[in-house]
């Protein structure tokens, strides 16, 4: 995706179109590639940022779930965005949901696609095998109802990732805190219109995950896609795409 990269103090980060801010927020292993679809779509209608997490550059103690819905906040703080439309798949869900219960007066909407905060098949402890190609492209696949969507490309990105020491430390440590934070009890309190959009076929986070979102989130409602794994954005993004903007088309002005 040939977006410029924008620098604004600490923050690095993507900014096209105008309109309404739409913040994506990308997972563990999440690329800017990740949105492209997206981001093409949507800076037709919105102002698209995606906030590049600083999943491998905050100290040891503050790479966690609320460490980096920190970061989110200051991120908006200092970008001064109101009435935020936030959009999240994976860890990325689970920050913006941590984020969105303490900050719903700047959150207009919010939009989870395979997100952590109830119940995930995490990459565990025994995640990532360092040097082990063949394993990271097997497990890359796995994230995909068709395994042939996890390009070279992808696969080589999460390999380079997963052969730095340091990196899999902070993975392990994102992880874990993702199973630690666990949602569940508040989730009522969400009180901000809430799109669930699922992949039928999600291996990593099934799809009672996503029931029991929208059984705990009081104004959200539930979109299905068959065929499809645990990045709806990236495997289906004209469907993704198409229930998207049919949700936010009722949530504008």
């Amino acid at each position: 995706m040939q977006y410029e990269i924008k620098q604004l103090g600490k923050f690095r980060f993507v900014e096209e179109g105008e309109g309404e801010p739409l913040v994506l927020l990308h997972g563990l292993f999440g690329a800017l590639s990740n949105f492209k679809d997206l981001v093409d779509h949507f800076k037709l209608t919105h102002k698209v940022f995606i906030p590049m997490l600083p999943l491998f550059d905050l100290s040891l103690l503050d790479t966690t779930v609320s460490g980096l819905a920190k970061y989110v906040q200051k991120f908006i703080d200092a970008k001064d965005l109101k009435n935020v439309h936030l959009l999240g798949n994976s860890l990325g869900g689970h920050v913006g949901l941590v984020y969105t219960l303490k900050h719903q007066d700047t959150v207009k909407t919010i939009t989870l696609t395979g997100s952590s905060g109830l119940f995930e098949n995490g990459m565990g402890e025994t995640y990532p095998k360092r040097g082990d190609y063949e394993y990271i492209r097997k497990k890359t696949e796995l994230t995909f109802y068709d395994p042939t969507v996890a390009t070279k490309e992808l696969v080589d990105e999460v390999y380079s990732i997963t052969n730095n020491r340091l990196k899999v430390l902070k993975i392990i440590s994102l992880a874990k805190s993702a199973i630690r934070h666990n949602l569940g009890d508040e989730l009522q309190e969400i009180k901000v219109p809430t799109c669930l959009i699922w992949g039928k076929n999600d291996t990593i986070t099934p799809p009672m995950v996503a029931e029991e979102f929208k059984k705990l989130i009081p104004n959200s409602e539930l979109h299905w896609i068959d065929k499809c794994g645990h990045a709806p954005m990236m495997e289906v993004p004209g469907e993704f795409n198409k229930i998207l903007s049919g949700f936010l088309e009722k949530h504008k002005g």
